[in-house]
C-alpha cells in the first residue's frame, strides 16, 4: 500500500474514533472559523470537506468533498446513485447555479405506472423502474471543474478509501435500514453490503465496508464521470435494468448532461434572496412565501402570541403549495409563469389571509401574465463558504431512504427512486403526499419537479448566509423558516434551527408541527381551525453565515448526528 494511502488510512482511523467519543459529550451544533466554516449531517462528511480546505482547496472543493463522502457515509440520503442542486457565489459575484437532477429515460412514458387505470405507487418507488438517469456526480464535476481548485479524483480516491476501510453506521442510518429490511432484502446486492448473513440488519456501531463502492469511486477518479454515463459503471447498470425490467439504457446514460441555470433572484426585507429556478420548486416558492409575508409584522405577531405567527406562516405555505401542485414542473418541457414571484401577487395572496381562523384553499392562484412570460427552458443539505468570498449551497439526494433499494451488483451505488417525484397521475400524492398536475407528468428526457432548495442570502451586495434542508416538501418550508427567524426574529442562527418548526404543504389540508412545539400553542392553532398532525422533526438543515465579527459560523441540525466546523 503506498505511503500516502496508509497515513490515510491512520489518520482516518483517529477521526473515526474521535467520532465516536463525540458521541459520548454533550454536542455542539455549531462552530467558527477565520478562514471557513462547513456543516452537514455526518462528521466523517464534514471533516473530508475541512480537509479539502486545509489541502488548498476552496469551500467549492469542501462541498464537493463533504458531498461524494456522504455517499459513503449517508447512502440512505444521497450518493451518486441521485442527483442534486448547486448554488455558488464567487469572490467577484457572480452566482452559478448547476442543474444536477435526474432525467427521466428515453422509454419512459406518461402512463408507465398506471394499472387498470390507477397509479401503483410501488412501482415508481421501489425496483428498476423508479431510477431516473444519476446527475451528481456530472455536476460535482462541472462544479469542480468550473470553480474548485483541487483534482476531483483526489477527492473521490479518498473516499474510495474511506469505503474500502469502513467505519460504524450511527443511529440514523441504523434506523433506515431497519425500517426498510423487507424492500432492501428483495435486492440482493443491496442486502449484500446492508444486512447480516443472516438477513438481519446492521445495528449501530456495525462497520459498513462497500467494496464495489470504493472501487466504482477509483473508476470515476482515473476516467471522470464518463465511467458511469460512457463506460463500465453505465454498461452494468444498463445490463442490469435489461435483465430486471428497467428502462435506463446506454444511451440513456450517455445523453445525460449537468446543466446551467439561471439563479432565481428575489427580495426580502433590504436582503437578496437566491435561490434555484425550476425544475426546483425551492427557489420559486421560497420566494412566493416570503413575498406573501412581507405583508405581516412577522415579529409583532410572535411577540402578541406565538400561535398567530405560526398561522400566517402555515397559511402562506398553504397558498404557495396549492400553486407548486398546478404550475410547477421542468421549465425545459413546460410553462413555468414568473408571475409566481410577482409582488403584486403576493399583496392578492397576503389579502386571503385572516388573522382568526384558517382559510380554505381550494385550487391554485392564477399569476399575472401565467401564459406569456415563463423560466427559461431524502436528500442532504452542505453549505460551505472559505476566507476567499466562495459560498456555497449543495442539496443532494436519492430521494426517499436508500432510493429505489436498488445497488447494481459490482456498482456499489444505490439509486435513486426520482421517478416519483413526477406525477404518476394528476392528483395522485406520491411518497410525500405532494400532488401534482400534467405539467409535471413524465415525459423522455424530462427532469422531475424537486423541492431542494439551496438559497444564499445577500445584504447590501455581500452574501451573510447559504443554507439548505432535507426533507422532501419540507424543504421549502424550513428554509423559510430559518431566513424570517434569522432577518424578521433576529434570533441567532442556533436558536434559528433548533426551535420547532412547522409545515403545510396544502394537501393534505394539514398542518405539521414538531412536538417539541409547546401544548398552549398547539391548542391556540386548533381553536383558529387548524387540524395538526404532530410529528417528531419537520426535517434537517444546514447552515453556514458570517459573523458581525468577520468570522464564519457553521451550524448543523440538532435534530440529527452531524457536525459544524470551522478553519481557523
Amino acid at each position: 500500500m503506498p505511503l500516502r494511502r496508509v497515513v490515510f488510512v491512520c489518520v482516518l482511523w483517529v477521526c473515526i474514533a474521535l467520532t465516536s467519543l463525540r458521541a459520548e459529550e454533550p454536542r455542539s451544533f455549531s462552530a467558527q472559523g477565520r478562514r471557513g466554516a462547513i456543516a452537514s449531517v455526518h462528521p466523517l462528511a464534514t471533516q473530508a470537506g475541512l480537509k479539502a480546505l486545509r489541502d488548498g482547496g476552496n469551500a467549492v472543493d469542501a462541498a464537493i468533498a463533504t458531498a461524494v463522502t456522504l455517499g459513503v457515509v449517508d447512502g440512505h440520503n444521497s450518493g451518486l446513485g441521485g442527483g442534486c442542486f448547486i448554488l455558488i457565489r464567487s469572490p467577484e459575484g457572480e452566482t452559478i447555479a448547476i442543474d444536477g437532477r435526474e432525467m427521466a429515460p428515453g422509454a419512459a412514458t406518461a402512463d408507465m405506472y398506471l394499472r387498470d387505470g390507477k397509479a401503483v405507487a410501488e412501482l415508481s418507488q421501489t425496483g428498476p423502474l423508479a431510477v431516473a438517469v444519476p446527475g451528481a456526480i456530472a455536476a460535482y464535476e462541472l462544479a469542480a471543474r468550473k470553480c474548485g481548485r483541487k483534482p476531483l479524483s483526489r477527492t473521490l480516491d479518498e473516499a474510495a478509501q474511506l469505503a474500502d476501510v469502513g467505519f460504524p453506521i450511527d443511529r440514523v442510518t441504523a434506523r433506515n435500514i431497519r425500517e426498510h429490511r423487507d424492500e432492501i432484502a428483495r435486492f440482493p446486492a443491496t442486502a449484500a453490503v446492508l444486512l447480516k448473513a443472516n438477513g438481519m440488519p446492521l445495528v449501530e456501531g456495525d462497520r459498513l465496508v462497500q467494496a464495489d463502492l470504493a472501487h466504482t469511486y477509483r473508476q470515476l477518479a482515473e476516467q471522470g464521470s464518463a465511467a458511469l454515463y460512457r463506460g463500465a459503471i453505465g454498461k452494468q447498470i444498463a445490463a442490469w435494468m435489461a435483465a430486471n425490467g428497467g428502462l435506463i439504457t446506454e444511451i440513456d446514460l450517455a445523453n445525460y448532461v449537468a446543466l446551467e441555470r439561471e439563479p432565481l433572484v428575489t427580495t426580502y426585507r433590504g436582503h437578496t434572496i437566491v435561490g434555484f429556478p425550476p425544475p426546483s420548486s425551492g427557489g420559486v416558492h421560497v420566494g412566493q412565501i416570503l413575498n406573501i409575508l412581507k405583508a405581516f409584522d412577522l415579529k409583532e405577531l410572535q411577540q402578541r402570541d406565538p400561535a398567530l405567527l405560526i398561522h400566517v406562516v402555515a397559511e402562506a405555505m398553504k397558498l404557495a403549495f396549492a400553486d407548486r401542485a398546478y404550475w410547477l414542473g421542468d421549465s425545459d418541457f413546460v410553462p413555468v409563469p414568473r408571475g409566481l414571484v410577482d409582488n403584486d401577487y403576493a399583496k392578492q395572496l397576503a389579502r386571503r389571509i385572516r388573522l382568526d381562523q384558517v382559510t380554505v384553499v381550494d385550487d391554485h392562484g392564477w399569476p399575472p401574465e401565467w401564459d406569456t412570460r415563463h423560466f427559461k427552458k431524502h436528500t442532504t443539505h452542505i453549505a460551505a463558504v472559505d476566507e476567499q468570498g466562495w459560498w456555497v449551497a449543495i442539496t443532494t439526494t436519492v430521494n426517499t431512504s436508500f432510493g429505489s433499494k436498488v445497488i447494481v451488483p459490482g456498482t456499489g451505488l444505490v439509486l435513486n427512486n426520482e421517478m416519483d417525484d413526477f406525477s404518476a397521475q394528476p392528483g395522485m400524492p406520491n411518497a410525500f403526499g405532494l400532488v401534482g398536475s400534467r405539467h409535471n407528468e413524465i415525459a423522455p428526457g424530462k427532469r422531475p419537479l424537486s423541492s431542494m432548495s439551496p438559497t444564499l442570502v445577500l445584504r447590501d451586495g455581500q452574501p451573510v448566509m447559504a443554507l439548505g434542508a432535507a426533507g422532501g416538501p419540507k424543504i421549502i418550508t424550513q428554509v423559510v423558516l430559518a431566513i424570517i427567524r434569522f432577518i424578521d426574529l433576529e434570533l441567532p442562527l442556533e436558536q434559528c434551527l433548533a426551535q420547532p418548526r412547522w409545515h403545510h404543504q396544502w394537501r393534505p389540508d394539514r398542518l405539521y408541527v414538531e412536538q417539541a412545539l409547546a401544548d398552549s400553542v398547539q391548542q391556540r392553532l386548533r381553536e383558529m381551525g387548524h387540524e395538526l398532525q404532530v410529528i417528531q422533526a419537520a426535517g434537517i438543515t444546514q447552515v453556514v453565515a458570517r459573523t458581525a465579527d468577520g468570522r464564519f459560523l457553521g451550524v448543523h441540525d440538532p435534530r440529527i448526528p452531524g457536525l459544524a466546523a470551522g478553519l481557523d
